[in-house]
């Protein structure tokens, strides 16, 4: 609960850009600073979606800034600031609240990202990445394990049940993961040499697929894998510039 002198909101900006290296992806939202608010921060809630709730969260809590993992103006959605767009927006404006969103970049980052913290959290280590702009990583659990102990383990550190498609009892010595809704890598996982893939959500495919190659798949939530990088950077946040970060937990079931 550190908090000091204000920090220049271009500063931060910049900051955050450098550090998580927003110029290397090719993502499906921009990435930083994305609603303008006040220039000088000294208070910021983090949170994984930037959602009416966690807005609402940030005006009481007097933030100066949100930041979030999933922010707005996504490829391919209707871009008119209309209905909840507009009540969204027109808090924030009227508070003068500032949105910084960072989308694959706080998935891939080494130390402070998704997949990282969420290894960091179960004890996996990490051996080496799979899939575009190598957003997954693939490691190795602390010991040899099985799925069903793995999927386990995820729910006490988790606080949540994921399901287990797949032998239950299939020996697992190498993992291949990649947080949020990551499905679709699961071939990429696959040749990665991995004995269970485990991502935030799941298709109707995704079963199959899981059935006819032997590879398990565990789908441990879309918003309990993703909680984990925005908390260690609003951490970073607090040490580096002594501001006041607090990450609040909008309670979401996928």
């Amino acid at each position: 609960m550190m908090s000091g002198d204000p920090v220049l909101r271009d500063d931060l900006r910049a900051w955050l850009d450098s550090l998580l290296d927003v110029a290397r992806f090719r993502d499906y939202c921009p990435n930083g600073l994305q609603v303008e608010g006040r220039d000088r921060i000294q208070r910021i809630v983090c949170g994984v979606t930037a959602s009416q709730a966690l807005i609402e969260a940030g005006i009481e809590r007097r933030a100066d800034a949100l930041l979030v993992h999933h922010g707005w103006f996504w490829k391919g959605e209707d871009g008119r600031v209309t209905g909840f767009r507009r009540q969204r927006m027109a808090r924030l404006l009227a508070h003068d609240i500032n949105l910084f969103a960072y989308h694959l970049p706080l998935d891939a980052h080494d130390t402070l990202g998704n997949n990282a913290q969420l290894a960091q959290r179960l004890g996996w280590t990490v051996a080496g990445r799979f899939g575009e702009q190598d957003i997954g990583f693939v490691g190795v659990p602390p010991a040899p394990t099985t799925a069903g102990e793995l999927a386990q383990r995820m729910t006490q550190v988790l606080d949540r049940t994921p399901l287990l498609i797949g032998d239950a009892g299939r020996r697992v010595t190498r993992i291949a993961w990649c947080s949020g809704g990551a499905q679709d890598y699961f071939e990429a996982a696959l040749a990665s040499g991995a004995d269970v893939f485990v991502s935030g959500e799941i298709s109707e495919q995704t079963v199959h697929l899981a059935r006819e190659t032997g590879m398990a798949f565990i789908a441990a939530g879309h918003h309990a894998t993703e909680r984990y990088g925005v908390m260690a950077l609003g951490e970073q946040l607090r040490q580096k510039f002594h501001i006041h970060c607090e990450f609040v937990d909008i309670d979401n079931p996928v």
